[in-house]
């Protein structure tokens, strides 16, 4: 099996609401693939798919009960500690939920943590072991 991922699916309670987050608090744009069923945002060189949380669970064959702590988090690299603070000062004033404000970290790197609407975790973060190429691609941790 080849190391990659194509798409990050995130099932989510309210399309609309999320829709909305990613649209307006990250400024991203909905692919023209979307629909009233399901979204997809392009991100570097994987897809970020939205869609109903009861029905993702239906196809998963598990149950859609249960929130709290997901046992996962997304993260989004910045190319210097400044990035983060100015990112971290858009998301108060758009009233995304800071779940932990950024600062230094025990392992080297400056991050703190935002919630969507469905209480996944972002990791915003400087990494200084880990280079970003020209499109904002990960290459080898240092």
């Amino acid at each position: 099996m080849e190391q990659r991922i194509t798409i990050i699916g995130l099932g989510v309670f309210d399309l609309t609401v999320s829709n909305k987050f990613y649209k307006e608090k990250f400024g991203w744009k909905l692919l023209d693939s979307s629909n009233e069923n399901i979204s997809f945002f392009q991100l570097n060189g994987i897809l970020l798919s939205l869609y109903p949380r009861e029905k993702l669970a239906e196809d998963a064959t598990v149950s859609p009960k249960g929130k709290g702590f997901k046992g996962f988090t997304l993260a989004y690299n910045t190319r210097n500690k400044e990035e983060v603070d100015s990112l971290f000062e858009d998301f108060l004033n758009k009233g995304v939920k800071i779940v932990k404000p950024p600062g230094e970290v025990f392992w080297g790197g400056y991050s703190g943590y935002i919630a969507d609407p469905d209480e996944n975790l972002w990791e915003i973060a400087f990494n200084p072991f880990l280079p970003l190429d020209g499109q904002g691609n990960a290459t080898e941790v240092t």
